[in-house]
């Protein structure tokens, strides 16, 4: 009971909006690019496939991307926010909208 009223709550939603976007990632790779299984032995070549698969799908969701369109916004990161409350200035390379 406890845990279903915490599903109710607005920071749990937000929590869970985060873990589903993974998995949904997580779920592409496993089922729809074999990542099960792989093509290769030993971890050195298993770790180049898997990077080689995920450079492959970035490629292919920016594809998808209208020219115009730009990034989504992400939420700053918890070092981030740690640095905006303490008035510390952020790098430009840093891609986050707080």
């Amino acid at each position: 009971m406890r845990n279903r009223a915490d599903q109710q709550e607005l920071a749990w939603h937000k929590r869970y909006a985060v873990r589903s976007g993974i998995e949904g990632t997580v779920c592409e790779f496993a089922h729809g690019h074999g990542m099960r299984h792989c093509r290769y032995r030993g971890p050195a070549k298993a770790h180049l496939q898997h990077i080689l698969t995920a450079i492959a799908v970035d490629i292919e969701r920016l594809s998808k991307r209208a020219p115009d369109e730009s990034a989504p916004a992400r939420t700053p990161t918890a070092f981030q926010e740690h640095l905006d409350q303490r008035g510390i200035p952020r790098l430009r390379s840093w891609q986050a909208v707080s």
